[in-house]
């Protein structure tokens, strides 16, 4: 190449380069392999550099880049100074869910309970990120200190125990297992003989009759507070989470600690709903609660809070809450169709996120990376496209007018920390308790 032509591709390079860079050094600083590559690009830039010293101001920006992300690195392999963090949901403390929620990366260090078949427990200290193995090696050590070690020193396993009582082992060398864990799931230290005695714990909600909060608040605070949180916990979730969630699989999820707890919140969401109205018992209040219910998706949607306006919708339509015919005397339906809604949406939005990952997967399903060893570019456009509108939605601040008086302050903390049940079997016992099949 001629010498101009030559200095205007590596200029496109560097500029390209040093978008990826201030987008994303986030990331970087946790993968290590990732850094190499970036420094390895960077050794060859800067033998390059004393060729083009037109270049000299991007070189130099690239250079503060690579330099910050380096040291970033060094003052993270100091554990002492990271702040430990409740993992969201494990600790109902009314001043962990009152704070602003902040995005969780695999490298921070959270608080988190082990259960023993008798349902005693252990808190450990441990990396989000941390492998099946590192977790029951910190169970084990602080098993060595309590009077409940036992006696046998076989080797644990560890169970996930969903409220059903469901149970999955997990493997040694599976990673970030405590944003994989169900709403209603814990994680239970155990030997291979005392695994089909696991039971799970007793539910966290007492069924019993009387009002809940619920009854005691506005529509339009609960939705308030509902767009106020789910906008914390969406902008924490950084774009390649979504595209990391899909390309990657189940298996091989490294950092989506912070779009995993969202689907999980959406979910929590849904069974609320079924919760409330199956544990109501008087059929006239259960019947203005599901108007309450609307009017709360209601004003989530003028909110442009499409998550939770679709999560309320699908508890609505659970089984065990839609199979109340005595209960529905007049259903409220939306035909409109979602995309044609948030098409005329301005932001801020919360879209719904499950319809994302579903596009996504779809995407990624329906058509290779790599054809004949050369990268699929039509693909990766349409990906990229579609993260856009992820970025899109969150480039307007969200500004929801809340009064902090005491009550607001109770309604938040409700908001925040949802008791559900998510066993569908017991959510269908409770139905047919209160509307037999033959009513």
């Amino acid at each position: 190449y001629q010498e101009g032509e030559a200095m205007h591709r590596k200029r496109a390079v560097l500029v390209i380069l040093l978008h990826f860079l201030e987008t994303y050094k986030g990331i970087l600083q946790e993968e290590e392999k990732a850094g190499k590559v970036i420094k390895d690009l960077y050794l060859l830039i800067m033998k390059d550099s004393s060729l083009y010293q037109k270049l000299e101001e991007e070189i130099l920006k690239l250079h503060q880049l690579v330099e910050t992300v380096e040291l970033k690195v060094t003052e993270e392999s100091h554990p002492p100074s990271k702040q430990v963090k409740p993992l969201f949901r494990h600790f109902r403390r009314i001043d962990s869910c009152l704070q602003t929620r902040v995005a969780f990366r695999g490298s921070d260090e959270i608080f988190c309970r082990v259960y023993m078949p008798d349902h005693s427990y252990v808190t450990i200290r441990s990396r989000l990120s941390a492998s099946v193995q590192d977790i029951l090696s910190s169970v084990t050590e602080k098993l060595q200190y309590s009077d409940e070690q036992p006696s046998r020193e076989e080797a644990l396993i560890l169970v996930s125990v969903a409220s059903s009582g469901e149970k999955s082992v997990l493997q040694p060398n599976e990673e970030c297992v405590f944003t994989t864990l169900g709403i209603n799931s814990h994680l239970f230290a155990c030997t291979k003989e005392s695994f089909p005695s696991l039971v799970p714990l007793p539910d966290e909600i007492q069924v019993s009759p009387g009002d809940t909060e619920i009854h005691r608040v506005e529509a339009e605070d609960v939705a308030n507070h509902l767009t106020a949180f789910h906008w914390e916990l969406f902008r924490c979730v950084h774009e390649l989470e979504f595209v990391d969630y899909v390309f990657h699989g189940e298996r091989g999820r490294r950092e989506t600690a912070n779009l995993e707890l969202l689907l999980q919140r959406c979910s929590e969401v849904q069974h609320w709903v079924a919760t409330e109205v199956l544990l109501c018992e008087s059929l006239g209040k259960r019947a203005h609660l599901l108007k309450k219910f609307i009017k709360i998706a209601a004003v989530c949607k003028q909110n442009q809070d499409m998550l939770t306006f679709y999560a309320v919708v699908i508890g609505l339509n659970n089984a065990p809450v839609s199979r109340l015919r005595l209960t529905w005397e007049d259903p409220c339906r939306n035909h409109k169709s979602y995309r044609e809604v948030l098409s005329r949406m301005k932001p801020p939005i919360i879209p719904f996120v499950p319809l994302i990952l579903k596009d996504l997967t779809f995407l990624h399903e329906a058509s290779k990376t790599l054809v004949d060893g050369l990268v699929n570019v039509e693909k990766l456009h349409s990906v990229a496209e579609k993260v856009r509108t992820i970025r899109k939605c969150r480039s307007r601040p969200l500004c929801l007018e809340m009064e902090s008086s005491p009550q607001q302050l109770q309604t938040k903390a409700y908001v925040r920390q949802f008791q559900v049940i998510d066993n569908q079997n017991l959510l269908f016992e409770l139905s047919h308790k209160l509307e037999s099949n033959n009513q």
